[in-house]
């Protein structure tokens, strides 16, 4: 289970991210990176971030821990930006948080080759599966952390979900952004990951992945009579797209000839 914590105080917002995510303080004394349900593209994000992120966990890649966050709106009282104002009181209630990463330093597309192949391929392969569009050298979406690689900012993964219920259609898509990959260059064991990672990733294990989603987060699409069915349908094409992932592995390794 994800813990469930409270913001107590705004500290600065992160304005390099197009959803303006925010450092926030929570009444565990812990600093964390909060994504506001009230943003951009609202609570999907927020799904694909929890989704995304433990995925990314059950796979043994370094994510940092991933919280429910309460906000109340009054946090936004003595904010001088109206934008900030504005964003606070539509995220009141439920959020999602990450651990504040202090002191990392951002990931520089010029380090990918420092990187061990079979880690270098097992988040190529992680992020072909999940349709992670936000692994570019101009956005890598990874930082350092003593010394340790640390993944970020999966929002804008599982993309199929703002297209429309009938997610199967898009389940055995190639992913052919996979191409422009920071990591491609690196990713020598594509083949080789892809058995080892389909054998880890278990229907129970995306199972609870799923079950994790709050049901406030689900209940209100109309394409889904509740949020069991809504469930169904993301654990369906999960496991249909793992079932296939050959397809996305090819479209891999046919991006990384190009490359080489």
């Amino acid at each position: 289970m994800l813990r469930t914590i409270t913001a107590t105080r705004y500290v600065t917002p992160l304005r390099e991210g197009g959803s303006l995510p925010a450092i926030v303080e929570a009444d565990d004394d812990g600093l964390y990176v909060l994504k506001f349900r009230g943003a951009g593209q609202g609570l999907k994000a927020l799904i694909a971030e929890l989704v995304a992120g433990e995925i990314a966990r059950s796979l043994g890649l370094p994510v940092p821990e991933i919280v429910f966050m309460e906000l109340d709106a009054v946090l936004g009282r003595m904010e001088p930006d109206f934008e900030i104002q504005s964003l606070i009181k539509a995220s009141a209630g439920l959020n999602l948080a990450l651990d504040f990463l202090p002191g990392a330093l951002a990931f520089d597309a010029l380090d990918a080759h420092s990187l061990d192949p079979i880690l270098a391929s097992s988040i190529v392969w992680f992020d072909a599966y999940v349709t992670n569009v936000d692994r570019t050298p101009r956005n890598t979406n990874m930082l350092w952390w003593h010394r340790r690689l640390m993944l970020i900012d999966h929002g804008a993964s599982l993309y199929f979900h703002h297209v429309n219920a009938n997610y199967m259609e898009r389940s055995q898509l190639p992913f052919s952004a996979i191409r422009n990959h920071v990591l491609l260059p690196a990713a020598s064991a594509l083949s080789e990951v892809d058995q080892r990672l389909k054998m880890q990733l278990t229907a129970t294990t995306l199972q609870h992945i799923i079950n994790l989603v709050p049901d406030a987060w689900l209940a209100n699409d109309a394409e889904f009579a509740d949020p069991v069915a809504h469930r169904a349908a993301y654990l369906d094409y999960l496991l249909d797209r793992l079932a296939h992932s050959h397809i996305f592995v090819e479209e891999a390794l046919r991006a990384r000839d190009q490359l080489i």
